[in-house]
């Protein structure tokens, strides 16, 4: 046996420190606190983001735009995520995600017009674009808002 064969590597376990164990375990009197000031004390330190008195960065940075409360978020896919479907398949919000097509529903889905369609699908979506809702009435399906 060789160094290098040791099980488990030497130095890879790696014991905690045991703090304010006394003067033997190397962390002793000040338990590796240093001397004095606010960070020796017990309940010491600073907030986070406090920089000392200096304005800090989150209130020197200048405050930009505005997050709408209220606005709606669509998940979206095109068109040609629906060809794994059967033809005649009502293609619901709930269907798109338990087949996995859409992780989450968010708000709702919106079926977007990239690609083609070639199953004649009943597709009842929240929103369709122009283009999307033209392709699947072409390939022989309908479309029907919530």
């Amino acid at each position: 046996m060789k160094l290098h064969e040791l099980k488990p590597a030497v130095g890879s376990k790696k014991a905690p420190k045991r703090i304010g164990r006394g003067t033997g375990s190397g962390l002793g009197r000040n338990a590796g606190k240093g001397e004095k000031g606010q960070n020796a004390r017990s309940g010491g330190g600073v907030r986070p983001g406090f920089e000392g008195g200096q304005m800090p960065l989150y209130r020197r940075l200048p405050k930009r735009g505005f997050t709408n409360p209220f606005a709606k978020h669509y998940v979206t896919i095109n068109v040609d995520r629906l060809n794994i479907f059967e033809d005649g398949t009502e293609i619901t919000p709930e269907l798109l995600l338990e087949t996995r097509v859409v992780s989450k529903l968010m708000d709702g889905v919106k079926i977007l017009g990239n690609g083609n369609v070639e199953k004649n699908l009943t597709v009842k979506g929240c929103k369709f674009s122009k283009s999307a809702a033209e392709k699947i009435v072409a390939a022989g399906g309908k479309v029907e808002v919530i």
